[in-house]
């Protein structure tokens, strides 16, 4: 699956495309977390009430038909449209977070993102094999926490259905690095 057309339109039918209503609403911040990286703030999206949910029921409707039995949230912005997308498809929320932040028993996986290392962890009983999960995530960049979630979800026995971001930052090589899992991504940059 791949990003919904440039001319798609909100849920509610108005003429302005939905990417560029979501677009106009994310913030740059420069040389945010460190110097040379341009930080696509997505909370002044998140506050215009009519924009967070026209962007929800886009990506809920990209799954609505695709059997999906549980949406997994990546720390931290994930979590906000994980949550949401969990409610809208009926369906429980799993959240990935990052290292000893999780009480149980957890499984591990390293990764690399556009400014640096980290590791991400799941809880041991959170999946369950042949459980059919989506993904979520705010920002699809190299693509190294999307790709070490879903290896943490394929590692437990779980199906990936998709992956689902907010943005999508086409320079960098993201979108190869999930290899065959189809994804949707609502604004591209």
């Amino acid at each position: 699956m791949t990003e919904p057309s440039g001319d798609a339109t909100s849920p509610a039918g108005e003429a302005e495309p939905l990417a560029g209503r979501l677009r106009a609403l994310i913030r740059d911040i420069p040389d945010f977390p460190r110097s040379g990286v341009l930080f696509r703030d997505i909370t002044t999206l998140l506050r215009d009430a009519q924009a967070f949910r026209a962007a929800l029921d886009a990506l809920a409707g990209a799954y609505r038909d695709a059997g999906v039995e549980v949406v997994v949230g990546i720390e931290s912005r994930g979590f906000v449209l994980g949550g949401a997308l969990a409610y809208l498809l009926g369906t429980g929320f799993v959240p990935v977070r990052k290292q000893g932040k999780l009480p149980y028993r957890t499984i591990s996986a390293e990764y690399s993102l556009e400014y640096g290392e980290a590791v991400l962890e799941v809880h041991s009983d959170a999946i369950t094999p042949g459980q059919r999960v989506l993904i979520v995530d705010d920002l699809l960049a190299t693509g190294g926490t999307a790709k070490a979630t879903a290896s943490l979800v394929e590692r437990l026995g779980g199906v990936v259905v998709g992956i689902a971001f907010l943005i999508e930052l086409s320079g960098l090589p993201g979108s190869a690095a999930l290899g065959d899992r189809p994804h949707v991504s609502l604004v591209r940059f």
